[in-house]
C-alpha cells in the first residue's frame, strides 16, 4: 500500500517537474525519510526530484542520474500539506 502511494507521489512530481524534500514526501506518506529513500531504490532521473532541504539536491546522485529538468525552477515542495492536498493522501 505504501509502495502504491509512493508511486503516486513519484508520478505527481514528475508531472509538475518540481523538486520535493524527502521529509515532505515521507510525512505525507506516513513513513520516515530514511524509509522513503530505501523505497526509492537506486538513483535514477525519475526519483531525483526528491531532495535534501539544505542543498536542494538529491542525496548521493551523480549528474547523469539527475533528471535533465531538475533545476528548471527554484521552487521546492517543503510541506507535506501540499502533497496531501494535491494527491488526496
Amino acid at each position: 500500500m505504501v509502495h502504491d502511494k509512493i508511486n503516486v507521489v513519484i508520478d505527481y512530481i514528475n508531472t509538475v517537474k518540481t523538486r520535493c524534500t524527502y521529509n515532505a514526501a515521507a510525512e505525507a506518506l506516513g513513513i520516515t525519510a530514511q524509509a522513503l529513500k530505501k523505497q526509492l531504490g537506486e538513483p535514477r532521473p525519475e526519483v531525483s526530484w526528491f531532495v535534501s532541504p539544505s542543498s536542494g539536491d538529491p542525496t548521493r546522485y551523480a549528474n547523469s542520474d539527475k533528471h535533465p529538468e531538475l533545476y528548471r525552477t527554484t521552487r521546492i515542495i517543503t510541506s507535506s500539506k501540499v502533497l496531501k492536498r494535491n494527491l488526496d493522501l
